[in-house]
Formats: C-alpha cells, structure tokens, sequence
C-alpha cells in the first residue's frame, strides 16, 4: 500500500473509531422508537464535526433530495456519505454540516436524520428550515391571467324581428348567438369584472323612439345572458340610440337605406378584466 493512501486510511480509521466510541445515544432528547419525531431535537455545534468534514461538505443536491424515509443507513451513506458529527455509527441519529449554493452563495445547513430501532430512516430535518427551500425549491407561483378586455357585436337584425325587442322576441338565430356568448362568459375559469350591453339603433325614426328601441334591446339581450348563467350584479345595460353610427348612408330609397344602416343597428356587449 502507498504511504499515502496508508495514512488516509488510517485517519479515517482513527475517525470512525472515535464516533463509535463518542456516542453512543442520540443528542435530541425523546426520539420515538418509530424515529418519526423527538421530544426536543438537539443541533450539534457547526465547530464539532469530525476531522474529515471540518467546514462542511458540498453535497450533489440530487443525493440529498434522494434521502427519504424508508431508507436505510447503507443506502443514506452511499448518497451522502457518513455522519460527520461523533454521535456515533450505532445511534439513531445522523447529523451533517452541508455548504448548499443557492443564487450564487453559499449557505451553510445543517440536516438531521433520525432512525428507527431497526435503522431505517424515518424523518429528517434542517437547521435552519429555510434550507428545505434550497433543496427543493417551492414550485413557482403560477402567474395570475392577464386581464384583457373583449367587445362582442351583435346585430340587432338578427336578434330581433323588425321592430321588437323584448326578450321574448328574440329570433331563433339570435337565441344560438346569445347562447354561445353566454357559454363563453360563464366558461369554467373565465371571470369578468363587469359587462356593459349597450343597443344602439339607424337614425330612421325619432330620437325618443330609438333610444327606446335602444334600450329595450339592451335589456332584453342582459336580461338573456342572466338567465342563462351570467352574474346578473356584473353585467349592465343601456341605450345609445343612434349616436356612434358605424356606416353614414345616402341612399335614395327606403329599402336601401334600411339595408345600408343595418351596421348601426346592433347591439354591443363589451367585456372588461376577462381573466
């Protein structure tokens, strides 16, 4: 054998002997014949490791992740090692002094192991307990969805027959519209801070009868959506009438015109904080 591999088996021959010969029992008080726990769990001072951990070690993370009850003491110390304090190889208490780099410095932790009466490792513990977090970081809070707003039109010729406006008045194809746009605001995990319908009209006809016609509408369209889910303490209606027309129209004839300003007639929910 070469000298210096002679010599370092001797020292740590020397070490192991000394931690048999130094502890016997374990240094918390009460630990319970399962080793799930201790009356009072007792921190080795970081000084007092033995000669071949002074400082501490730098352990892999994955070895000391892998340390989980169950397990017994050949298979701890071929993930991290022997205990480096001198509580001894037969008590049932292991202890180490680790140096765990985190966000580029270096902490210094200490982790307990204790065992059960047949040496099988039961529950571990750190010291401080802010170290756990190194070795296993807290998943990541997943970030809140963004709030976007939407706006959703819809035209007042396909809901509503010429003329009507009450919800009992709704065509058959504005029922599928309002009922698609009501499935997608109650959708699971959707949430909106607040709905606005707003109905607007064409300029045919007087002020008061449009914003009538209008509003009506807009109720009609609200009062739809409630019943079919939407919170009825989020969602508002009004009417506008024929202001903020979309298309401007010129057309000679009354069909035309009609046709023409068939944009303007419509019916406008607009989605804010849609999360």
């Amino acid at each position: 054998m070469q000298p210096a591999i002679r010599m370092l088996s001797i020292a740590t021959a020397a070490v192991l002997t000394a931690s048999v010969l130094a502890g016997c029992s374990t240094l918390s008080h009460g630990v319970a014949p399962d080793g799930t726990h201790a009356q009072q769990l007792v921190w080795p001072q970081t000084s007092a490791t033995n000669a071949l951990h002074r400082g501490g070690t730098f352990p892999v993370l994955e070895h000391v992740r892998q340390v989980q009850p169950g397990l017994t003491k050949q298979q701890v110390m071929a993930l991290i090692g022997a205990p480096q304090f001198n509580e001894g190889f037969g008590a049932r208490e292991w202890d180490y002094l680790f140096n765990l780099r985190n966000n580029g410095a270096v902490t210094q932790c200490e982790f307990k192991i204790l065992f059960d009466d047949h040496k099988v490792a039961r529950s571990t513990y750190w010291n401080p307990a802010s170290c756990a977090d190194i070795v296993n970081p807290p998943a990541p809070k997943p970030e809140p969805p963004k709030a976007t707003d939407q706006t959703f039109t819809l035209s007042a010729d396909a809901l509503f027959a010429f003329d009507k406006y009450k919800l009992a008045d709704v065509t058959k194809t504005g029922v599928a519209e309002l009922t698609g746009l009501a499935t997608k605001l109650t959708a699971k995990g959707v949430k909106a801070d607040k709905i606005e319908v707003t109905g607007y009209t064409d300029r045919i006809g007087s002020d008061a009868y449009n914003l009538k016609l209008s509003s009506e509408r807009a109720n009609s369209v609200r009062d739809f959506l409630v019943k079919h889910g939407v919170a009825a303490n989020q969602i508002t209606a009004a009417g506008r009438g024929e202001v903020d027309p979309v298309v401007t129209c010129n057309d000679k004839g009354h069909a035309k015109l009609i046709a023409c300003l068939a944009p303007n007639r419509r019916v406008v929910v607009k989605v804010e904080g849609t999360r």
